[in-house]
């Protein structure tokens, strides 16, 4: 299915690309893949005039709220560079990096007024992990009124069954699920309109 995208009026938002979620095993995309991708995205919008976000975690805290399925809590202090971004990802100048202490991406940060003031109407969202934080995010991006596009191997999971029941039937409800590969060419063809 074909569609356009107007880099002007489109986001990328990126999630967790961190050490944490890096060193992973994920599915059905590697580690490798999902930045591969990622990247990708990221250096094809920019070069169209469109905006980069990258979004970290910090939630130390959300490791002793009393819940059924703790997030594991590994021996000691976690390395100094846990949390950060990895290199590989390409932060540039121009881009915006928040930080967030929930799953989602708007809760308690500034990302909602940066779209806003950015005149943004659609978010391509990807990252790590396809059904926490990435969902997470999309939920509140399509409750905001965001046209939300998801690319599917620009994000992963520990577990390829969750992440292809969230893609499957959860996103396709919330906006579309494209490959980076479609969502160039959707950014490509726009360009080549206004030209």
């Amino acid at each position: 299915m074909s569609f356009l995208l107007d880099p002007k009026t489109t986001a990328l938002v990126l999630i967790d690309l961190q050490h944490i979620n890096m060193a992973r095993q994920l599915a059905p995309h590697t580690s490798a893949t999902v930045l591969a991708n990622s990247v990708t995205l990221a250096n094809t919008l920019r070069a169209a005039g469109g905006t980069v976000f990258f979004v970290r975690a910090e939630f130390m805290e959300l490791l002793d709220l009393p819940v059924d399925a703790p997030f594991p809590r590994g021996e000691g202090a976690p390395p100094p560079n846990f949390f950060d971004l990895v290199p590989e990802a390409g932060i540039q100048p121009g881009d915006y990096v928040l930080t967030k202490r929930q799953w989602g991406a708007f809760y308690g940060t500034e990302l909602e007024q940066r779209l806003r003031r950015r005149g943004i109407k659609t978010m391509v969202i990807g990252g790590i992990a396809t059904n926490f934080g990435v969902e997470s995010t999309a939920r509140e991006a399509f409750d905001l009124g965001y046209e939300v596009v998801f690319a599917e191997d620009a994000m992963s999971c520990p577990s390829g069954e969750a992440h292809g029941f969230v893609v499957n039937h959860i996103f396709p409800r919330m906006g579309r699920v494209r490959s980076t590969e479609q969502i160039v060419a959707a950014l490509a063809t726009a360009q080549s309109q206004k030209a």
